[in-house]
């Protein structure tokens, strides 16, 4: 078990963690360098064998236990990324695997964690949750308890990353982390000091699951009393315990992010990069516009890519929503025959395009009256959807904006 952070753990880990992961050398975004004005590069930790980053912690700690340890068999909880790197490397040590993961974990990260080889068990509507069970479990059957972030050897293996990109882009100037419980960014930031202590590490939260950022505002290890934020994997109450000192010490600063920002960063990724990143592998993508510096060279650390496809299209259509490029408008039209046409008309003259029509004749007693026709429609953004909608009110009807459903 490792007392401290050293270099020479470091080095170990990073030379350890190669049996286990795909080279994942940095991506240089054009699209978010000419919005940001820095040079900002991914580290794509998504394109993983396992989606995401958290192989490297588990590997490295397992294969610093001793093998009385592994034969007993291995336990943790998580919401899903830890998960599979925990069955993954237990698979290859061939160590029994049970891994507790909370019962909203998505259909895509318990079907990868099976896939492994390891005993799946759901339990709790939160992480921590689901850790009280695990350690719970433990105890009755002598399980070694492999933490998903409060342990110094998980966050050793994790720091591997920060070794990669300063080999890689040694004049980086800003490193951008996810935290959930804040493993990842205790071995990067701390690792990134000891090589240059002029790297700036960011920490960057969910809104509303900024759990790191409460503690350190509070001097404490501080518990919120409840999260809620799409980014699954961080949705974290507690942070570490053993690794918040080193956090206080090498974190430069933390951001927070709202889901609505994460929507916007998932199509971001999706158009510009051909790359599918889950919600909290978005939390350093989305930070980068609220980044106060330019000129720059920054790298965003995208922690998984293990989002399943229902979660994806509601991700997408959101995003259309927000960025005007679906919406939906209700108008009333008299019950007479071609009053159709010229509404589409108005709308294919504005260079609308409809996606969906409903037709209620319902909605007034008096059908000469009025028939309400919502129409769905599709724009090239929030500018083309108010120019359609001038051209509506132009016409002499007068749209009511109205929830878009697919």
């Amino acid at each position: 078990m490792t007392s401290e952070l050293t270099l020479e753990k470091f080095e170990e880990a990073a030379e350890r963690v190669k049996e286990v992961t795909l080279e994942t050398r940095l991506v240089y975004s054009e699209y978010f360098s000419s919005q940001t004005g820095n040079k900002v590069y991914f580290k794509p930790e998504n394109l993983q064998y396992t989606g995401a980053y958290k192989v490297r912690g588990a590997y490295y700690k397992i294969s610093t236990l001793s093998e009385e340890e592994r034969n007993k068999g291995l336990i943790t909880a998580s919401a899903g990324n830890h998960a599979q790197g925990v069955a993954y490397a237990a698979k290859i040590y061939g160590a029994k695997a049970v891994i507790v993961m909370p019962t909203s974990t998505p259909i895509i990260k318990i079907n990868r964690t099976k896939s492994y080889g390891a005993e799946v068990v759901l339990y709790g509507d939160v992480y921590d949750e689901a850790c009280e069970y695990a350690l719970k479990l433990a105890k009755e059957h002598g399980y070694t308890f492999i933490h998903p972030f409060d342990d110094l050897d998980v966050a050793t293996g994790q720091g591997s990353i920060a070794m990669e990109i300063i080999k890689e882009l040694p004049t980086v100037d800003y490193i951008l982390v996810p935290i959930g419980g804040g493993g990842l960014a205790t071995g990067v930031s701390t690792l990134a000091k000891m090589l240059n202590p002029n790297i700036k590490v960011i920490g960057v939260e969910p809104a509303n699951a900024n759990c790191m950022q409460v503690s350190i505002k509070n001097g404490k290890v501080t518990t919120l009393p409840s999260v809620s934020t799409i980014a699954d994997g961080t949705a974290v109450k507690t942070p570490g315990s053993k690794i918040f000192p080193y956090i206080v010490k090498n974190i430069d600063d933390i951001i927070t992010v709202e889901d609505d920002e994460l929507i916007v960063a998932f199509l971001d990724m999706v158009e510009n990069h051909k790359m599918i990143a889950e919600n909290s592998g978005l939390l350093s993508v989305a930070a980068l516009k609220k980044l106060n510096v330019s000129g720059k060279k920054v790298v965003s650390i995208i922690s998984g890519g293990n989002m399943d496809v229902i979660t994806m299209s509601s991700v997408v259509q959101h995003g259309l929503i927000q960025r005007g490029r679906v919406f939906s408008v209700s108008v009333l039209l008299p019950d007479k025959p071609g009053e159709l046409l010229k509404v589409a008309k108005v709308i294919a003259d504005a260079k609308g395009n409809v996606i969906k029509l409903e037709h209620n004749q319902f909605v007034s007693i008096n059908r000469n009256a009025a028939v309400e026709l919502k129409i769905t429609l599709e724009a090239f953004g929030i500018d083309h959807k108010n120019e359609i909608i001038a051209a509506l009110k132009k016409a002499g009807y007068d749209p009511k904006s109205v929830q878009t459903s697919f």
